[in-house]
């Protein structure tokens, strides 16, 4: 389609949206781009200039703008939750129920093919998330753009990207399980990010489903302001379909697939439970929304839509939680939830996002999330493609088009956008432009994650996400030496890829050492580097990324001074070190304190470099040293032997000089660990937790469970999950397996590894380690030199 003028595409789109409804099968014929953003939700005219003419006046009259309708039927939502909790089997289900994909399979299927939306095989193999997928559907008339995202804590970074640019969320939660660590952390992401969300209890078909259980941790645990908006029909194998408190609607889902739902009354034996949880419900809200508050305490009738508009408004100000329920595995309750992302989430027009004003000292700016606007996208994710690097892009104002230049505002450069496309997992769908609100990928364009990319109009930059620091190390290198360029090239992609993964050179030992999240989070990146290099790596024993601190201020004063004949070396420095204050945002901060001119001030950054440079390396044991100030007060110049060499000298010799007086402590990372196990071995497993000098902070009745917090060493916690299983002995009859699990060979070999326990954990910060620790840890590294 030939690009249009502003005006005539204002008409034209204008045009389309006050069109009644396309049949669907017509609707795959849109090939304008702007059109197929409309959806199902238009339908083409014949364009005479009469018609262009009436469309225009009705434009003007009624002031309603030509994307009005376009972003009102477009949600942005992502599905998050702890590990195993059926986050990629509901978009499975999602997906199908949209005619996005036309057959079901399972995340660990027996057929081989495998979820679509784990697109990698590693993915299918482990039957885990690793990466974030994006797709996009269409439900009644509405586009809905889905990331699907891992729900281990070794890949945290994946939910954080995708929450940055989300405007609506849904929190899976195991009806058997509940809230778990890593539901807790995910919810915590989305306090972060500010994103509304519904709740979705999963796996209401399962031994020991308990929805009122989840409902209850999640208001004590998550602090949610929620209540259901669905009671179950049955439980466990007695499950049939579902009560809709809004509506007063009971749903039952037949078909092999549960793809007809029949809608009938609510059944007899349910009135008193159904009539008590609308009531709660209907209390909830009022708490949080003044206009039911005042119809409830007024005891006037309050309809269905009167109730429905309220849930939307108190959800969308992040006030409640509206809570849906069904089991994504059986097929139940999987388009009421659909409905509600409707009806409770956001458009991208309702959420208010923010931007920094480069030009006016990064002051913040409002978005309008419009597409009259100036372009403004976020690159939030990289991937290399077959076709080079793949960048996701968030539009969050303007429109953008295949051939345009736009420009990286983090680096100044002016790129061209070669090729737009939709994702639908790891497939593209080529378009020739995307407005406000849309998640897309280009290709071809070099930028790092977090970049902003405008269209020159603005200045503006959007703020970065949170990244987590690695926790744990591995020393790994390629077997053959022929494969060193193959090797390089993994871990350089990898890196742009995942910013939670690092990689660097021991400077003594002159290994590769690779950085990241965790144990598995390593092993995948091994793994991929001999499937989609094809080099075989070998790999080194784990390493704790321990770090060095100051306890007390200690003062410097080192003058460095070296003649060898013509121009020589001169600076002298002075000042003080110190523990910088607890909970401070930085970890090195350098201050000069220094009145008049004793040190030029041309030479003060070589200074600050010098002593940064120090601080990368720690007397101790070598690591990085963090929460240390440095001041200068003073120091001396000459005016030939004085470089920028000179005081970097300077600085790194009164930092070594210094720091032992400084008494300097090891920082080691420590882990928030979850076991659940049974209460028969508590005390075996506590006793251990002990010995493995860990702190139990918290210790809960599960049921016939116990639930025990604790904050333990990362260092003292390898190879738990087989002394975990040693602990809780072998089970031989886990339902969980049955119920995940199709390959009988898989679940043999699961059964006969898995003991009753389980456990999950999570970076919490750096904490000194104990003394003797400390000298351990002191005189080995002292050996490793000697060696």
């Amino acid at each position: 389609m030939a690009r249009l003028s502003k005006s005539s595409a204002s008409r034209l789109l204008y045009t389309l949206c006050a069109s009644p409804p396309l049949p669907p099968s017509a609707s795959h014929h849109l090939q304008s781009p702007l059109a197929s953003l409309l959806l199902s939700g238009s339908r083409l005219r014949h364009f005479s200039s009469g018609n262009v003419a009436r469309a225009a006046a009705a434009a003007k009259e009624d002031k309603v703008p030509w994307w009005k309708d376009s972003m009102d039927r477009l949600r942005n939502i992502g599905i998050s939750a702890h590990i195993d909790s059926g986050k990629t089997t509901l978009t499975e289900r999602i997906l199908y129920y949209t005619g996005r994909i036309h057959e079901i399979h399972e995340v660990r299927g027996k057929d081989g093919v495998g979820a679509k939306m784990d697109s990698m095989d590693l993915e299918r193999e482990k039957g885990i998330t690793i990466q974030s997928a994006a797709t996009y559907c269409t439900w009644k008339g509405y586009q809905v753009n889905i990331i699907d995202t891992p729900g281990h804590v070794d890949f945290t970074i994946e939910v954080e990207r995708a929450l940055r640019v989300l405007d609506g969320a849904i929190l899976v939660l195991c009806s058997v399980g509940g809230v778990q660590s890593q539901s807790i952390t995910v919810d915590r992401q989305m306090r972060r990010y500010e994103v509304p969300r519904l709740a979705f209890i999963n796996k209401l078909d399962r031994m020991g489903a308990d929805p009122w259980k989840v409902l209850n941790q999640a208001r004590s645990k998550l602090r949610h302001h929620s209540a259901a908006v669905q009671v179950p029909i049955g439980l466990e194998e007695e499950f049939q379909g579902l009560v809709d408190l809004v509506q007063l609607k009971a749903y039952y889902f037949h078909g092999s697939s549960g793809e007809t739902i029949v809608t009938s009354e609510v059944p007899a034996n349910m009135e008193n439970l159904v009539s008590e949880k609308r009531r709660e419900l209907i209390e909830v809200v009022s708490e949080v929304d003044d206009k039911l508050a005042e119809a409830f305490l007024s005891d006037e009738p309050i309809s269905s839509a009167d109730l429905e508009e309220a849930i939307r408004r108190a959800t969308i100000a992040k006030k409640f939680v509206p809570v849906f329920m069904g089991s994504a595995f059986k097929n139940k309750g999987v388009q009421p939830l659909l409905d509600g992302v409707l009806s409770y989430l956001p458009c991208p027009i309702e959420v208010s996002n923010y931007a920094l004003d480069q030009n006016k000292k990064e002051e913040k700016v409002t978005l309008t999330g419009t597409p009259d606007g100036p372009l403004v996208a976020l690159a939030f994710k990289l991937e290399e493609g077959r076709f080079g690097q793949l960048t996701y892009l968030r539009i969050y104002e303007g429109v953008i088009r295949k051939g345009d230049f736009i420009i990286n505002v983090n680096t100044g450069k002016k790129v061209k956008v070669p090729r737009l496309v939709r994702l639908h997992s790891d497939e593209m769908e080529d378009i020739p432009e995307a407005h406000a609100g849309q998640i897309v990928a280009v290709f071809g364009m070099d930028c790092a994650s977090g970049d902003t990319f405008t269209d020159g109009k603005v200045k503006y930059t959007m703020t970065s996400m949170n990244v987590p620091e690695p926790v744990m190390s591995l020393a790994v290198s390629p077997v053959s030496k022929d494969s060193g360029g193959q090797f390089s090239k993994a871990l350089n992609r990898f890196q742009r890829e995942d910013p939670t993964f690092r990689v660097g050179l021991d400077a003594e030992s002159g290994q590769t050492i690779i950085s990241g999240m965790g144990e598995l989070h390593l092993e995948i990146y091994v793994e991929r580097i001999h499937r989609e290099y094809k080099v075989e790596a070998t790999v080194g024993k784990p390493r704790v990324n321990f770090r060095e601190t100051v306890t007390q201020r200690a003062e410097f004063d080192y003058l460095h001074k070296k003649q060898t004949g013509g121009q020589g070396q001169y600076g002298r420095v002075c000042g003080y070190v110190e523990p910088l204050p607890e909970g401070s945002p930085v970890k090195f901060e350098f201050e000069n304190m220094i009145v008049g001119q004793a040190i030029p001030s041309n030479f003060i950054p070589a200074i600050e470099k010098g002593f940064k440079e120090a601080a990368n390396s720690g007397s101790l044991i070598g690591h990085p040293v963090e929460k240390i100030r440095v001041v200068l007060t003073d120091g001396a110049s000459h005016a030939v032997d004085s470089s920028e060499l000179a005081f970097k000298l300077a600085s790194i010799y009164a930092f070594r000089q210094c720091y032992s007086a400084a008494k300097p402590v090891i920082l080691e990372p420590i882990m928030l660990v979850e076991l659940k196990v049974p209460t028969e071995f508590q005390g075996t497993v506590a006793g251990d937790i002990n010995k493995r000098k860990g702190v139990i902070v918290g210790n809960d009745q599960d049921g016939d469970e116990t639930v025990i917090i604790a904050q333990v060493p990362l260092n003292n916690m390898f190879g738990y999950s087989t002394a975990l299983r040693s602990m809780t002995q072998v089970d031989f009859v886990l339902i969980e397996f049955l119920y995940e699990c199709h390959d009988p060979r898989r679940l043999t070999h699961l059964l006969l590894v898995q003991g009753k326990g389980e456990f999950t954990m999570e970076y919490k910060e750096h904490s000194a380690v104990s003394h003797d620790v400390q000298t351990q840890l002191v005189n080995a590294h002292k050996t490793s030199k000697a060696e």
